[in-house]
């Protein structure tokens, strides 16, 4: 592979490519189920606040963002979605979907995720992480934050866009000082991260069950794990890994 187009950079999601989502979910849906003993109308205005932030980030992700920002634009949407006010969806969405499920993250962890960014550092790639929710946290929670040179976040002032729009993509190669074609996104949502990698010029593996890119889609690399990923970097980025 040539020099201008070898990868020389490995850029993650984190959410369902770091740990599997499923079994994280299982875990913070247990806890959610004990609610009722602290009152059943708690739990229905948790769950129903949740499901309707989670509908809104996916119809605000393709809107135009505004002058208060896509946190702003997301939060408001979901209020307006649960009928309830912003504050009161901030405080339950902090609860359960960004505080909560860290005591989880670490048993849920995707297998060789540690190992493989051991092999990035040793061979002196960098690794990041791009994800639309805050991250260092997360990567904190996973054992895995002092692996992450670069920290992005779709709420970042500097990117202010979800995915699958090209800029927090674009912005993480100017950060490294690398052109699209030497970074490598990784993610698990092909219609999101390889739609996003795509738009930005990126390579992109999509980690999990993924089916092989159809014809006229977003172009990606379906790989079952972090081993199968290791193979697929040493061809991309022409080196021994």
């Amino acid at each position: 592979m040539s020099g201008d187009r070898a990868v020389r950079a490995v850029l993650f999601d984190v959410d369902g490519t770091l740990y599997h989502a499923g079994a994280l979910r299982r875990r913070v849906m247990l806890a959610l189920l004990r609610l009722p003993l602290s009152g059943p109308r708690r739990a229905r205005r948790t769950i129903h606040y949740l499901r309707c932030y989670r509908h809104a980030l996916e119809q605000v992700r393709y809107r135009t963002p505004d002058a208060a920002g896509v946190v702003t634009q997301h939060l408001l949407l979901a209020a307006e979605l649960a009928g309830a006010p912003p504050e009161a969806v901030r405080v339950e969405v902090e609860e359960w979907m960004l505080r909560r499920p860290l005591r989880y993250l670490r048993r849920c962890r995707r297998a060789g995720l540690v190992e493989f960014l051991d092999m990035l550092r040793h061979n002196g790639i960098p690794a990041g992480v791009f994800s639309d929710y805050p991250v260092a946290d997360k990567l904190d929670a996973l054992g895995i934050l002092d692996r992450a040179a670069l920290c992005l976040s779709a709420g970042d002032p500097e990117i202010n866009a979800f995915k699958p729009d090209p800029r927090g993509f674009l912005h993480a190669c100017d950060r490294w000082g690398l052109q699209p074609a030497q970074v490598l996104y990784v993610g698990d949502r092909p219609e999101l991260d390889a739609v996003g990698a795509t738009a930005a010029g990126m390579p992109c593996a999509i980690i999990g069950n993924a089916a092989p890119a159809a014809a006229g889609g977003p172009s990606y690399i379906p790989v079952s794990g972090f081993a199968e990923l290791a193979r697929v970097l040493e061809r991309l980025s022409g080196a021994e890994v």
